[in-house]
């Protein structure tokens, strides 16, 4: 007989505790209809499992245990293994150790017995796998142990595992490196693996928990270490407010069952109730509730004010519930059609005619629009062509451009041309869309249109394009009260042919007339509009702080592409950082370190708030509980 095939049972230690003499039974019951009298053999080591006797190893069980075995390892339990047969790989791990069994079916009897045990105890890495890969991993150990047999194998080998993914490992599509390296080896065998139950693997499940203690789960541990059991908490900032009150009497209008606070240990107190790890940088009213079990001092309220609208910790991680600051601040109207207009591009849409890009360009006083389809986003070159070739030569040169921050808009080709033709660059505020309201306004005003028009194919948008900018453009404006149409052209573009027939043909002068009677009552219709819209507007916003150039603020990250490991966990503000110039009353410049040289410095006052002044120097971190009245202070 081969040592190297029964060595796994042969080294089986000598059972230190019930569980381990229970495991070991388990392993030999599968193997007692090949062992003559085994109940008799086995009896001393059967007594042993009962909980009502002491568990004493005697020499009868040590005779019993050796002599099971001997048995194991020789005739007629272990056959010689024939490669002309099939064989069953039984493999099983745990946590500590992987076990495996190779057996034959019996010519003689048709009963399955083995060829060779394997045991294995896991290394360091090995016990970081997970449950697929260490079951995996035994399956590696196992054939490589007895290559020698089942590579050479006529017949596909059985592999019974008890872990039924491993079933498709070898049809799985996406595998990691090291199951890559394993698919190669695996590719010299023929075999297949099938799934068996727990219940019913415990063979090699036996061979693999050789390696295990059975103290752990058989002595309690406790969860938390004993460093970590606090018996009555004590905190030493009442020991420093009771130092000085032995220099500083308290008053009489101080309540009986707390201690007044003096005046060179409040922002002490302060900095307990509010930065401790047990309170978690609390509000106003989750601050005074724990200073108020405690402490007095006649101002103790305006102090927890000022102090917790300082913290710089709660400035930078808590976004406020106030609405936003800045009150809206409207762009100046228009005198005439077209001397004022608004770019934008709406993307995203699908390929229709090899458009997939539409250019927006509205006219602030008349809210009349041209949608120029486009094969992509052009560049600033580009985009001055499709102007003067769609927009300038039909209504002329205007006077203000308003577009966001895109390249085109922000480049210095872009600057020059609109130099040229004298007009004004007007570009959005940082992350402030609003800013171009009136593109914006006609890019949801399109997408509604077209969505209805081209629902039933979406790619068919270009060809409903022209159709939407004419039910755009000749449909009456919320702000005028007339139609784009009307507006810019002093005339509605008539729907039915009746309409064509007019009584007379109107003079130059009575057209000029009427234009400017139209462009008039636009323009007051404008005004109403806009006061209506900042009323509203400012309903929902508040009042600006008034900042000033030096001073210091708190940067929003909300729309900052900050690379971070958590989005949730990131702070909602960052900084402080210094105001470089007042742009006007809601925008402002700030000076940027140099890892956000990528961000435009002009922002919206609802992106900033101001650094609050902090009382006093704030005081080292609070002290840590101790254990019973032993106090021990803060580092």
């Amino acid at each position: 007989m081969d040592p190297a095939k029964v060595q796994a049972v042969i080294d089986w230690p000598v059972p230190k505790s019930r569980v381990e003499l229970q495991r070991f039974l388990g392993f030999a019951n599968f193997y007692r209809r090949f062992i003559r009298n085994f109940g008799q053999v086995a009896a001393p080591l059967t007594a042993l499992t009962s909980v009502k006797t002491c568990f004493k190893w005697s020499v009868s069980a040590q005779g019993a245990f050796d002599l099971l075995k001997n048995r194991f390892t020789s005739a007629p339990i272990l056959v010689t293994p024939d490669v002309s047969r099939q064989f069953v790989v039984e493999v099983d791990a745990s946590e500590v150790g992987v076990g495996a069994i190779l057996s034959q079916r019996s010519l003689s009897d048709d009963k399955v017995h083995p060829c060779a045990y394997f045991s294995h105890r896991l290394s360091p890495s090995e016990r970081n796998y997970d449950v697929g890969n260490r079951e995996l991993l035994a399956i590696r150990l196992a054939l490589g142990e007895w290559r020698q047999w089942l590579e050479g194998a006529t017949v596909p080998f059985v592999v019974w595992t008890d872990h039924r993914n491993l079933e498709y490992i070898r049809s799985a599509k996406r595998l990691n490196a090291r199951q890559a390296r394993w698919a190669l080896f695996f590719a010299r065998f023929e075999f297949v693996i099938s799934y068996r139950p727990g219940s019913k693997n415990t063979k090699p499940d036996a061979l693999s928990r050789l390696f295990s203690s059975s103290v752990a789960s058989t002595d309690p541990e406790g969860i938390l270490p004993e460093g970590r059991v606090v018996g009555l908490t004590v905190w030493g900032i009442e020991r420093q407010v009771k130092q000085a009150l032995t220099h500083t009497p308290s008053p009489r209008a101080c309540p009986r069952n707390l201690l007044f606070v003096p005046v060179p240990t409040r922002l002490a107190v302060l900095q307990w109730a509010h930065s401790a790890k047990l309170v978690g940088h609390p509000g106003v009213w989750g601050t005074l509730a724990s200073i108020r079990q405690r402490f007095w001092w006649p101002t103790r309220e305006h102090d927890t004010r000022r102090f917790v609208a300082a913290c710089s910790v709660c400035a930078q991680t808590k976004s406020g519930n106030s609405p936003p600051a800045g009150r809206l601040r409207p762009l100046p109207i228009p005198s005439r059609p077209w001397s004022h207009i608004a770019l934008d591009f709406i993307t995203g849409l699908p390929s229709s005619a090899g458009k997939t890009v539409i250019l927006t360009v509205v006219d602030r006083f008349s809210k009349a629009a041209h949608f120029i389809p486009l094969a992509k986003l052009p560049s600033a070159k580009e985009t001055a062509q499709i102007i003067i070739e769609n927009v300038f030569r039909i209504h002329g040169l205007p006077s203000d451009v308003v577009s966001d921050r895109g390249p085109q808009f922000t480049s210095q080709f872009w600057r020059e041309f609109c130099r040229l033709i004298g007009a004004s660059v007007s570009l959005s505020s940082g992350f402030h869309p609003q800013s171009n309201g009136q593109a914006e306004r006609a890019n949801q005003t399109i997408g509604r249109i077209l969505r209805s028009l081209s629902f039933r194919n979406p790619a068919s948008w270009s060809e409903q394009l022209p159709w939407a900018e004419y039910a755009h453009n000749s449909l009456p404006s919320s702000a005028t009260g007339l139609s784009p149409f009307q507006s810019s052209l002093g005339y509605q573009p008539p729907l039915f042919s009746s309409q064509f027939a007019e009584s007379s043909v109107p003079s130059a002068q009575a057209f000029v007339q009427r234009c400017e009677r139209t462009w008039k009552r636009v323009r007051s219709a404008l005004c109403r509009y806009r006061a209506q819209t900042v009323r509203a507007a400012n309903k929902r916003r508040t009042k600006s702080p008034r900042y000033c150039r030096g001073q210091r603020v708190w940067l929003s990250t909300q729309n900052l592409p900050l690379k971070t490991a958590c989005r949730k966990l990131t702070p909602r503000f960052i900084g402080p950082f210094r105001i470089s110039q007042i742009i006007n009353p809601v925008a402002v410049r700030l000076l940027l370190p140099r890892y956000l040289r990528r961000v435009h410095p002009v922002f919206h006052v609802s992106c900033v708030k101001p650094v609050l002044r902090a009382p006093a120097r704030l005081p080292p971190p609070p002290p840590h509980p101790c254990r019973g009245r032993t106090y021990l202070q803060g580092p």
